[in-house]
This record gives structure tokens, sequence and C-alpha cells, in this order.
């Protein structure tokens, strides 16, 4: 007859606690393994966004300024000129505007209202492909234009005022914050992200009624009621530009023509809004923009823009006109019929 002796009842004990650590780590992932499922079978049931849903590649990858650190690199001198041709860019009026410390030649506005984060944000009508592609044709005026040309035609459209000294600080400043932002670009490209993103044509023509409506909902808060925007403290700039009135941009700006002003919208208004969550519809984008540039405006003389006809884009707003297609319909859409007469005329000249 078998006795137990102290050895064999500890090797019991050891097996008996195997036994039982075998089957609770069973019971664990049991239960765990089974959690999952039904928290997926239940997110397939009620989300369809479970569904894997490929990113759109527009908004992927898209290119960046250069950090201030690598401002290290540079001269005393010119990171001095760097630093104030960003100031410049950030708060135009505060130097250059009615009450500019500089010089009163401009309207009041910033170029930072139009070229968001000092001409730095994505999508954001940015400087990013300025230094790269410049000197270049530009059909508006039919000549090469540099840069200081590029930078003067902002002072006298967006900002209504008066040409910039090419010789002074200020300019040079201005350039040199250019050079800056476009360094890493090779020459004649324009990285991903670059000035202000195309939005597809509407099948119709641009509505400022429904605009109205989106003004209302999504706009006046920020720009008022009248479009007159809202003055800082001291009133020399604008905390939230006019974008209609004796003060905004004239109808010689780049962002008087509908499809700049909704690409522009789109990803980056109202308040909040970036490139990769937008909080309009492109229709929303379409109509705001025809209702803002169907207010009024201060007026430039525009007579010798566009001296080839046949060279005005889709949405030029002022006749004469190469095609046969009316006015209205140049500044509200349908654009496509526009767009496919300009690409078969330019196909068949060439």
């Amino acid at each position: 007859m078998k006795t137990n002796t102290p050895k064999n009842t500890l090797d019991n004990f050891i097996r008996l606690l195997y036994v039982l650590l075998v089957l609770l780590l069973g019971l664990m992932a049991y239960l765990f393994f089974g959690q999952v499922d039904s928290k997926k079978n239940a997110l397939a049931q009620s989300d369809s966004s479970a569904v894997f849903i490929q990113p759109d590649s527009n908004f992927t990858h898209v290119w960046t300024a250069p950090s201030d650190w690598r401002m290290m690199y540079l001269s005393p001198s010119q990171k001095e000129l760097v630093f104030y041709g960003r100031e410049l860019i950030a708060h135009t009026s505060d130097y250059l505007g009615p009450k500019g410390s500089v010089k009163a030649m401009s309207n009041g506005m910033n170029c930072q209202n139009c070229h968001l984060k000092a001409g730095s944000q994505p999508w954001g009508n940015n400087y990013f492909a300025v230094e790269s592609t410049y000197p270049k044709f530009r059909a508006r005026s039919g000549t090469v234009e540099n840069q200081i040309k590029r930078v003067n035609d902002c002072f006298e459209r967006s900002l209504n005022g008066m040409k910039l000294d090419s010789t002074s600080k200020e300019m040079l400043a201005i350039l040199a914050y250019i050079t800056w932002l476009g360094q890493d670009i090779a020459k004649d490209v324009k990285p991903k992200g670059s000035g202000i993103f195309k939005l597809k044509y509407l099948k119709r023509a641009s509505d400022p009624d429904k605009g109205k409506l989106v003004y209302d909902a999504k706009c006046q808060s920020c720009h008022q009621a009248n479009g007159e925007g809202v003055l800082a403290e001291g009133g020399k700039s604008y905390t939230y530009p006019p974008l209609w009135g004796v003060h905004s941009y004239n109808q010689g700006a780049g962002l008087f023509r509908i499809s700049n002003l909704a690409g522009f919208v789109k990803y980056n208004m109202p308040l909040g809004t970036t490139y990769e969550k937008a909080q309009l519809t492109d229709e929303e984008a379409w109509d705001v923009a025809a209702y803002i540039n169907s207010m009024p405006r201060p007026e430039k003389d525009l007579s010798k823009d566009w001296p080839e006809m046949a060279a005005k884009p889709f949405d030029y707003p002022f006749g004469p006109y190469a095609d046969s297609f009316p006015e209205s319909q140049h500044k509200f859409g349908p654009y496509k019929p526009i767009s496919d007469w300009i690409k078969k005329h330019r196909k068949s000249k060439s």
C-alpha cells in the first residue's frame, strides 16, 4: 500500500496549479477574443465607415514651409531680413497701411489675409512656388514678370494701394522671406499644396442668392453682415478683413475670380477649417464665392490686362472675349462649356 510522502503531495499540488493556470488562461483568451469579435460585429452592423476608405491623395504629403531652426545657417543680416519680411506679410497694415509706421500706401488689409499663415499654409494661397516659377511669362500682363512685379501686383490689386519701391528695405525683406519659403523647391516645380486648390466645376452656375445663405450662416459672425470686417484694437489693421466695400480687394485681384475664391474658401474657411477637414461642400464654396464677388468693391483700370483676348481665363468677369459666351457666364458659370471651348481653340491653334 502506497503512502503519500511530502514529495508526492508537493508534486500533486504543482500539477493542480498548472491545470488551473491553463484553464484560467484559456478562459481569459475566450473572453477577450469573444469581446473583440462582438465589437467588430457591432461596428460592422452600425457603422459603414468600418470599411476601409482610400485617403484622398490630393491632401497627403503636401509641401510645408522650412522650419525656423534652419535660420541658424543664415547670416545675421539675412536672418533679420527674413524675419522682417515675414512680419510685413503678417502685419502689413501696421507698417504700410493707412496708419502705417513706414508709409501709408494700402487699404488696411494684411497680405496674410489672403496668403494665410504669412504665406505658408498649404492650399492657403501660399508662396511656396513663387521663387521656383518666377521670372515667368504671365498672360495677364503679356510680359515676363519677376518677383518684384508679383509683390507689387498684390499691393496694387489685393491691397488696393500703390507700388512698393523696389529698392526699399521692405521690398527686399519680402523678397528674402519668399526666397526662404521656396529654398528647397527645384526650378519650375510647383509642389503639392502650392497656391489654391482647384475645385471641380459645378454643372450649374454658381448662385449668389444661395451663397448669401451660406455667408449668413458661416461667415458673417467674423466678417460682419455688411462685409466690412472687424478692425483690430488701435484701428491700424483688421482682425477679420473686409470681403467687400471700399477697404477690400479691388476688381483686379486674383481672388476676384470666383474659381480662386471658391478654392480658397473651401479649404480655409470658416475659422477652424483646414485642408484636411473642410466644413463647406463644393457647392457652398462656389456659391458663397459668387455672393462675395457680386458685392461692390473698388474698381481698377484693367484696360491693359490680358492683351491677348483669347488668353483670358474661363472665369475672367470682364469682356470682350474671343468666344461667344456671355459675360455673366464667364463670371458665374457654368464654366465647363467655356473651358472646353478654350482647350479646343488653343489646341487648334497649336
